[in-house]
């Protein structure tokens, strides 16, 4: 069997060669315009389809690096606050000592009692500042409304107990700023550990000058009562009321039991007492009322200046507390900024790695490519003169 090839044929061949290299060459001016070799998915199935799982990669990584950005900004934000925070329990102690002085009288400790109020007031703002975006720093995650307010007898708390948990690298969370119940709320009383104080009712002129826990292995964590009798004598009392220790009290000395002690000033009455034991919590707003109340009373005896004594000496020690307590939360703060930084250069890191791949996969060889095209647009020069001549060839010509 024989094949006829006739002129209409060649001519569609040639035609459609032509329309080919056009393409080719049309496509590879697109690549180098863009700079780009992947222009559709047909360019390369395999790697469009990785390229696109890389652009997610690197989405997640930006969101990331947002989420890091925000968190920052929050801890950048509590760690001023806690500064400021700390910086005014330290002039309410410096107060507090003015005022426990032998030559305070009622006017200036009512002065100060005053200066100590604005302070108060103060502290409330900064437990209460916002981020700049309308979010309150330490409500937790009820961070819609201010976390702390005045009410009668002291301050409530609005916000909850959550601390969030932020995402800012793969399978790395960072905590956001502490609940405020946490920061300003449960703020340990004494020294952290033990907390003594005079007992209501007291009727000498006895004022707790120290007290610490000596021997922690010795003390089995329970509170103890040192109750004064008659003769100078004094018992101490564990929590079901069973003596178990007593002795002759003198003024300035130690009395040690238990693994605890406490040196007491003055001239207690019989039946005063002072109770040591493992130190609860209380608000720093609390602790800052009851100076203010201690400071602004007037003693008329000296069983009432004892009080006032004590009342000063206790929130002295919950004052240093509590500025511990700050520096405690400043740096859990500290921590997670650091966990930032870390966590910013390894994203960092992850993103140039992804976009040196992505690079690899879609990004253009300018030379390779620019000698394709010369050699495509010299091809097609070829052909485009080839047809012409073809176009030319005729029988009639040669009749002719």
């Amino acid at each position: 069997m024989s094949e006829r090839i006739s002129t209409s044929m060649l001519y569609s061949q040639s035609i459609a060669s032509l329309q080919a290299k056009q393409a080719r060459l049309a496509h590879l001016q697109q690549q180098l315009a863009t700079g780009q070799k992947l222009l559709t998915a047909k360019d390369d199935p395999v790697a469009a389809g990785a390229a696109v799982g890389l652009d997610r990669a690197l989405a997640e990584l930006e969101r990331f690096g947002a989420n890091a950005d925000t968190v920052l900004n929050r801890l950048g934000l509590q760690e001023n606050a806690l500064e400021q925070a700390g910086k005014v329990l330290a002039r309410v102690s410096e107060l507090t000592v003015q005022a426990n002085s032998a030559g305070a009288s009622a006017a200036d400790r009512k002065t100060i009692a005053a200066e100590i109020a604005s302070l108060r007031d103060a502290l409330l703002d900064l437990a209460n500042g916002s981020d700049g975006s309308g979010r309150y720093l330490f409500g937790g995650t009820a961070d819609d409304r201010a976390p702390f307010a005045a009410a009668a007898g002291g301050v409530v708390y609005n916000g909850d107990q959550t601390q969030r948990r932020v995402e800012i690298g793969p399978q790395m969370f960072v905590a956001d700023a502490l609940p405020g119940s946490e920061v300003f709320l449960r703020v340990r009383t004494g020294d952290g550990r033990i907390d003594a104080a005079a007992e209501a009712g007291n009727a000498g002129t006895g004022v707790l000058a120290r007290s610490q826990l000596a021997d922690a292995s010795a003390w089995d964590g329970g509170r103890y009562r040192v109750v004064f009798e008659a003769d100078a004598a004094y018992r101490v009392e564990d929590a079901a009321g069973q003596t178990v220790a007593s002795g002759e009290y003198v003024a300035g000395e130690t009395i040690a039991f238990a693994g605890l002690q406490l040196v007491v000033q003055g001239e207690p009455a019989e039946g005063d007492a002072f109770s040591i034991g493992p130190a609860g919590t209380r608000d720093v707003f609390a602790t800052l009322d009851g100076l203010i109340a201690a400071l602004e009373s007037q003693p008329t005896s000296d069983a009432e200046r004892a009080a006032q004594q004590n009342a000063l000496q206790t929130a002295l020690r919950d004052i240093g507390t509590a500025q511990g307590h700050f520096i405690d939360a400043r740096a859990s703060g500290g921590a997670q900024l650091a966990l930032i930084d870390t966590t910013d250069a390894l994203r960092d890191a992850q993103t140039l790695t992804l976009e040196s791949t992505l690079s690899g996969m879609r990004d253009l060889d300018m030379v390779e490519a620019y000698s394709r095209f010369t050699l495509e647009k010299t091809a097609l020069e070829a052909a485009q003169l080839s047809f012409m001549q073809m176009q030319q060839l005729s029988l009639f010509k040669l009749i002719r």
